[in-house]
């Protein structure tokens, strides 16, 4: 099963678990929690998570099993669609009291997934990420014992997810650049519209060197460049699902998109400019 299993976990999932991780007590030397996702087809995706306080000692587990449980009722009237899936911990190893951790999780769905995060980043730039499922171990009428397997992790990311990890990623380029404030501020949409052009620009003309090279079977740097069926199917699924229209056609769908957008802009900097005005005259009405 674990061989075949693939965890997505989502980048909220990661930085709540590093939040936790800043917010531990001064004598936890790690936290875990409970994940939330949902499970199809051999494919777990995490989309939540939350912390479970616990206490660890050398031979006992104490975790407040109450309040993880009323956490997760909680959070079902928001999404209902989201069920336990298995849970996390800070660390890079798995430990004795995982296990028993683990036997409850087991209790409360079927096949739970362990999440470790290395949070400590101990001689890496990189968050450790894995995942883990348990195997049942031993023979018949004997004696038998569970095994942690290893398991497929994959980030998974929505589009809004994904804006905000580019802003995460230009404050950092920021900070690193020494600027001050190291904040940065949304773009406005058309910005958004021109920065992804320019990107979309440079792709396409990686990819037409990329298919000018295989076609042309260029040499570079003393090696020849190996056609790849996996991205020439890529590449194909890429261009049947751009519609076919002319210039003119395009033209017009673009100014129209770029016309609806501009009055959604010019009608919310108008609320903005009524909101403020009333302010002042309510604030001019009282004095």
């Amino acid at each position: 099963m674990a061989l075949n299993l693939l965890v997505k976990v989502h980048p909220v999932v990661l930085f709540q678990i590093v939040d936790a991780y800043e917010r531990r007590g001064a004598e936890a030397y790690r936290v875990i929690g409970t994940l939330l996702g949902t499970v199809e087809k051999g494919v777990v995706e995490v989309t939540n998570c939350f912390c479970v306080p616990h206490k660890e000692y050398e031979d006992q587990v104490d975790a407040e099993l109450n309040y993880a449980m009323d956490l997760y009722e909680l959070n079902r009237r928001v999404n209902a669609q989201e069920n336990i899936v298995g849970w996390w911990a800070t660390g890079n190893e798995v430990t004795n009291h995982s296990f028993v951790i683990h036997e409850y999780y087991a209790r409360e769905c079927n096949n739970p997934i362990h999440l470790t995060v290395d949070t400590t980043l101990e001689g890496t730039t990189r968050m450790g990420i894995r995942a883990y499922v348990c195997v049942k171990l031993g023979v018949p009428n004997g004696k038998t014992g569970c095994m942690f397997t290893p398991a497929k992790v994959q980030i998974q990311c929505y589009d809004p997810e994904v804006v905000g990890l580019q802003l995460c990623a230009k404050s950092i380029r920021q900070t690193q650049g020494n600027k001050p404030g190291g904040i940065v501020e949304p773009m406005m949409d058309l910005a958004q519209i021109a920065e992804a052009s320019t990107k979309l620009s440079l792709m396409l003309d990686s990819v037409l060197q990329y298919v000018d090279d295989v076609l042309d079977k260029i040499v570079s740097s003393d090696k020849e460049i190996i056609p790849d069926n996996q991205v020439g199917r890529a590449l194909l699924d890429m261009v049947n699902s751009v519609p076919k229209m002319t210039s003119d056609q395009f033209d017009e769908m673009f100014n129209s998109n770029v016309k609806d957008l501009l009055m959604v802009v010019a009608l919310s900097q108008l609320i903005k400019v009524q909101l403020q005005l009333n302010e002042k005259l309510t604030l001019l009405t009282t004095l």
